[in-house]
């Protein structure tokens, strides 16, 4: 499958989709250090969250998707050097309107989970 969406993400940031399936996606975040938020090497939560909008958008896949709500936790701390593996799955789909559930881990640990709540529109929402 090929990904039709957020084709601009900055994946160093962001996390790259490495497999893409109908109604699924698994994005890879390497953490860095222009993601740290302290000297103790705390990654700031804005870049899990957005793997994981990243990863729930792919698994819909499809150019207009936009996020419209999410239900977040944060599970554990990601620091420097974590490798975070995102996998969203579509949960629900209704007309324009779709749910993914998304759960984060390193290694075998849940670190975050999710469920993003998204709308598929006919046209691009700045168009």
């Amino acid at each position: 499958m090929i990904l039709q969406t957020h084709l601009k993400i900055d994946e160093r940031l962001s996390g790259e989709v490495v497999l893409l399936k109908n109604d699924f996606a698994k994005v890879v975040l390497e953490t860095t250090q222009e993601m740290v938020a302290d000297n103790y090497g705390l990654v700031h939560g804005g870049f899990i969250f957005s793997a994981a909008d990243y990863a729930a958008m792919a698994a819909i896949n499809h150019p207009n998707v936009v996020l419209a709500k999410s239900e977040v936790k944060f599970l554990a701390p990601t620091k420097l050097g974590d490798s975070v593996i995102l996998e969203a799955k579509v949960s629900s789909k209704d007309g324009i309107k779709a749910s993914v559930e998304v759960v984060g881990k390193i290694e075998e640990k849940e670190v975050f989970k999710g469920t993003f709540f998204t709308a598929t529109l006919e046209n691009h929402i700045l168009a």
